[in-house]
């Protein structure tokens, strides 16, 4: 695979909106073509007999159970609250 160009650099870093001068576009454009050359060479392994893994080691989730407990009562929970309307705790507004 050819090395990764300054205008492929440039391209993803106008998408991403990172505004970039040319000598950080130089290293990133290094940097990027090292990373998928080093990818590459992974392809010469042999994985002949190799099963596919999404993990080495065999995990599993161990959760408590999902049991019902009582909550605080709602006048201790207000009673925290720095601004209360109706029973609810009140927010600024924040959509216009």
């Amino acid at each position: 695979m050819p090395d990764i160009s300054k205008e492929q650099v440039q391209h993803v870093a106008d998408l991403a909106r990172l505004e970039m001068n040319e000598t950080e576009t130089e290293k990133f454009a290094k940097q990027l073509g090292d990373i998928i050359h080093f990818a590459e060479s992974l392809n010469e392994l042999d994985t002949t007999g190799v099963l596919p893994t999404t993990h080495v080691l065999e995990i599993r989730n161990v959760m408590r159970e999902d049991t019902v407990e009582k909550g605080l009562p709602r006048e201790l929970v207000l009673k925290n609250a720095p601004d209360t309307q109706d029973g609810m705790i009140r927010v600024p507004t924040i959509v216009e």
